[in-house]
């Protein structure tokens, strides 16, 4: 059945779900904020700043952001978690109609420590936490806009709403998965972009395979540490949104995560990495956030303390290295079989 759905965030990802919706029959709205961005979409149907692909037609691209949720039953929200708050802001000053929200965004605020769902919910009055859906999983946009083999995971309390977008987006290359985890699914979406920072900072000092599967693996065990303390089931990190969406930003070269950190890793100071990638990495924001996180629930989270002090406290990477090999000496299930068999069926 046909639905009007708009995607807010004409970057990479906003545009290929908006082909993944139009694909599937959909009435597609993108918004961008830039204009010019629009009239480019709807006069070439290409956004080649972000993706080589051309855009169907069906598609309508908008600036005017009224008039981009006219009609609209499902709002797909796909900007970067610094402006989720202000478009929010905006989204709430123009809706009339009642509509399901979801979002793909990956990443949690500093300061306040609050993920991007608790973030929507903060802004748009009539929209409570419970209700919004999340989408999240292992998918390159590049990869997503060719139809190239995909799956994710969608995520809300409310299991109506949840369901409602796991029909919205399936399709013969895109699948989605259902799950009640959304703690978990946000949390294993925005911390895996610390751990594919670190891996293309391995891959930049040259390091192997050896190193980078270590990275990955410790990786995840200290996104299960800080996810569990947080109220996520540790079985979550084990799927989709976990290992999976971990194992393919730290791997591909489509991670802008990666890439910011391969340039870090070649000496690059982050100034210029950020400037050079001219779009958002979000692992930068990300790992603020969770260093104060591992703070604040008192977990034990090395990695991402040596990637802060890469970051925003000047430490030379192979210094961080060193500092991690000759941690002491420890069990390496430590606290994880624990948190594992609370959660397994009995």
């Amino acid at each position: 059945m046909m639905s009007a759905v708009t995607v807010l965030g004409a970057g990479s990802w906003g545009t290929a779900l908006a082909i993944v919706l139009a694909d599937n029959g959909h009435d597609v709205r993108l918004w961008t904020h830039r204009k010019e961005q629009a009239e480019l979409i709807n006069s070439t149907h290409k956004n080649e700043k972000y993706l080589e692909i051309m855009i169907p037609e069906k598609i309508r691209a908008y600036h005017n952001l009224e008039e981009s949720i006219q009609g609209a039953e499902t709002i797909v929200i796909v900007v970067p978690t610094k402006a989720m708050r202000d478009v929010c802001r905006q989204l709430n000053s123009v809706l009339r109609h009642s509509v399901t929200i979801v979002h793909a965004s990956k990443g949690i605020e500093p300061e306040s420590l609050k993920r991007v769902s608790e973030m929507i919910s903060d802004e748009m009055k009539n929209y409570a936490y419970e209700d919004v859906v999340v989408l999240s999983g292992p998918s390159h946009a590049e990869e997503v806009a060719k139809r190239q083999p995909t799956t994710v995971t969608v995520s809300s309390l409310n299991q109506v709403n949840a369901e409602h977008i796991q029909d919205l987006f399936i399709n013969e290359s895109f699948r989605v998965y259902t799950s009640t985890d959304i703690v978990g699914i946000e949390l294993g979406g925005a911390l895996k972009n610390i751990i594919a920072l670190g891996a293309g900072i391995s891959d930049g000092l040259g390091y192997g395979d050896n190193a980078k599967a270590a990275l990955i693996t410790r990786g995840l065990a200290e996104i299960t540490r800080i996810g569990t303390s947080l109220g996520a089931n540790p079985l979550t990190f084990l799927g989709l949104p976990g290992v999976g969406d971990l194992v393919v930003t730290c791997t591909s070269t489509h991670s802008r995560n990666w890439r910011a950190g391969n340039l870090l890793g070649r000496g690059n100071q982050l100034d210029e990495v950020l400037e050079q990638m001219g779009m958002v990495v979000e692992g930068v924001r990300t790992t603020e956030a969770a260093y104060q996180l591992a703070e604040q629930q008192q977990v034990e989270m090395p990695i991402t303390e040596g990637i802060y002090a890469i970051l925003f406290n000047q430490k030379e990477p192979k210094e961080i290295v060193g500092n991690l090999m000759n941690r002491t000496k420890r069990e390496e299930m430590d606290d994880l079989a624990a948190l594992l068999n609370s959660h397994l069926p009995k």
